[in-house]
């Protein structure tokens, strides 16, 4: 092989990106035109996205991790995930790597299409959603109320469980409390899992404990659903969040994602043409934020950022008030989308 330099090694990786990632991120998984895993490190999870091929948002190769704001290219995944100290090492692995035969992705797929791990506790989640109440009149109503939230139609998606289990960890006993329980589903309705939010016993906030959420089921791609999508939505990072967002656009149908990851991996309604995405001012948010952005444009959907002031809308609805809440998001909005969305509110 003739003598590269970083940037042709970058770039005749990129050709093979998809080959790469399987090679040296194993723990994850293609999702449409990226590559899912936990980090560069090949740690199991969601957070860290791929670019599998060309876009006008950047070449092939090039990654972020939603979860951390990390970003880089293949040489920095080879350096990671190998554990490589020394730039001549990566060099000489990338250089490795180049020379190996490598199949094409569609034969991988075909051989390891039945090989994945079940999705879990999806059957868990519904029994769980089942067993729970509507939320009218209960606790998750007073809790929602705390929080500014009064607009809640069309949350058939949220339920109340009066005494929902939580351990904190397998050496401690189970304990009981009441809780939100959400619905996680896919694009079809079906229920793949659940979010549960503990909640203190007078609804007046989330319960004393350590940890005051956890989800269930297959949750990649999927999102607690409230209203029904058109051609225009909502995504963002939250349930409170996006709520707080239909104080101010009462019709519109929005997403909420359970964690920074999950946002940027939200499957979209094939009728979708415009998307609004919410984002939360910190890091997380902002690497959600651009690989949605990519992901829509990439699927022909305008994506539309909407700001808080503070650290999240609902943050901007307690603390301003609903009218500043509607003074900002305003102007943020297309002429044809205030009209429509908003004229319930104004």
């Amino acid at each position: 092989m003739a003598r590269l330099n970083a940037s042709d090694l970058a770039h005749r990786l990129g050709r093979q990106a998809e080959a790469v990632c399987r090679h040296y991120l194993s723990n994850g998984r293609r999702q449409g035109n990226y590559w899912q895993v936990g980090d560069a490190r090949n740690t199991p999870g969601r957070s860290m996205f791929v670019r599998l091929k060309d876009s006008p948002k950047g070449p092939a190769g090039k990654w972020t991790d939603a979860a951390s704001a990390e970003h880089g290219d293949l040489l920095d995944i080879i350096r990671e995930s190998c554990g490589l100290l020394h730039f001549a090492d990566v060099v000489a692995e990338a250089r490795r790597f180049l020379s190996l035969p490598h199949p094409e992705p569609e034969s991988w797929t075909r051989r390891h299409a039945g090989t994945r791990a079940p999705a879990g506790s999806a059957k868990a989640a519904r029994r769980l959603f089942a067993m729970s109440q509507p939320i009218a009149g209960t606790l998750v109503e007073t809790y929602l109320r705390q929080r500014g939230i009064t607009a809640l139609h069309g949350t058939g998606s949220l339920r109340f469980h009066p005494r929902c289990y939580y351990r904190p960890d397998e050496h401690s006993p189970t304990e009981t409390w009441p809780a939100m329980i959400a619905a996680v589903t896919d694009l079809d309705g079906r229920i793949t899992g659940a979010h549960r939010t503990w909640l203190a016993p007078d609804g007046s906030g989330k319960a004393p404990i350590g940890t005051q959420r956890k989800a269930m089921g297959d949750l990649l791609g999927h999102a607690v659903r409230v209203g029904v999508p058109g051609t225009v939505m909502a995504a963002g990072e939250g349930i409170e969040t996006m709520l707080s967002l239909r104080q101010v656009l009462p019709d519109l149908a929005v997403a909420p994602a359970l964690s920074a990851a999950h946002l940027a991996a939200i499957l979209f309604p094939p009728e979708l043409r415009r998307l609004y995405i919410v984002r939360d001012n910190d890091p997380a948010g902002g690497g959600a934020r651009d690989s949605l952005i990519d992901r829509a444009s990439a699927a022909g959907i305008e994506a539309i950022v909407l700001s808080p002031a503070m650290g999240d809308l609902n943050e901007d609805l307690r603390h301003l008030g609903l009218d500043a809440l509607r003074a900002r998001l305003r102007p943020q909005l297309p002429p044809e989308d205030v009209a429509r969305f908003m004229s319930l509110a104004a």
